[in-house]
């Protein structure tokens, strides 16, 4: 892969780039969860250690509904995001780019169960590592997926270059190819740039110093004839 990227194309024929959350990330936003939830048990547990019997009840449920309906409430109500994920910046979506559906989040956190075995969360981590988009089998089973918050970018733009025409035709694909590469450079390390303008040396008719920079070119020469 070139980068992490999940690409989905929408029936409009639209096309969504989403970034997976990794393992890190991930693991960092359960324990912030899980931090708000003991406290909120350490909590009530204080409230209720007066009430005997019926405290100890309570106690039973908040506990319940705090691991198994917590992660759940957040995810359906509040955009994907539980506390930890929304401080970390990811979200849960499903995965053809929709929010994530009661029955997908349930699912998902149901499987924790299996995800904790053989302990502390291995099966996930392998699962996670193993898979290109960091999906745990929680997230394999309910079709979701774990991505960073998209936040409003500007307008990608290319590079300023003096625009040359290509030195034999290409087809529209191709073209397109090279003006994506244009408009994403500046997502690049100045390495890999260079390594992927490498890998287009047939356009170019003589040895060039600055590989990215003749795609630029070219790139600047197919905007002005279109």
């Amino acid at each position: 892969m070139i980068d992490t990227q999940y690409n989905i194309e929408t029936p409009e024929g639209i096309e969504l780039i989403l970034r997976p959350a990794g393992p890190v990330v991930r693991s960092l936003a359960f324990l912030v969860d899980l931090g708000i939830r003991a406290v909120l048990i350490i909590a009530a547990s204080i409230a209720m250690s007066f009430a005997g019997n019926f405290g100890t009840g309570v106690m039973l449920i908040v506990f319940f509904t705090l691991e198994w309906f917590y992660p759940v409430l957040f995810e359906v109500f509040w955009n994907g995001k539980t506390p930890g994920k929304m401080m970390l910046g990811i979200r849960v979506v499903s995965d053809n780019g929709t929010p994530v559906s009661w029955g997908a989040s349930l699912v998902r956190n149901l499987l924790r169960t299996v995800d904790f075995l053989p302990f502390i969360y291995l099966g996930a981590f392998i699962s996670m590592v193993v898979n290109q988009n960091f999906r745990r089998i929680g997230d394999l089973t309910a079709k979701t997926i774990v991505i960073y918050e998209q936040h409003q970018l500007k307008k990608p733009g290319i590079p300023q270059a003096i625009p040359v025409p290509l030195p034999f035709p290409l087809r529209p694909e191709d073209q397109k190819a090279i003006i994506n590469f244009s408009e994403r450079c500046d997502s690049f390390s100045k390495s890999r740039a260079d390594e992927l303008a490498s890998k287009l040396s047939p356009l170019f008719p003589h040895q060039t110093e600055d590989p990215v920079l003749e795609i630029h070119k070219y790139a600047n020469g197919l905007l002005r004839h279109k």
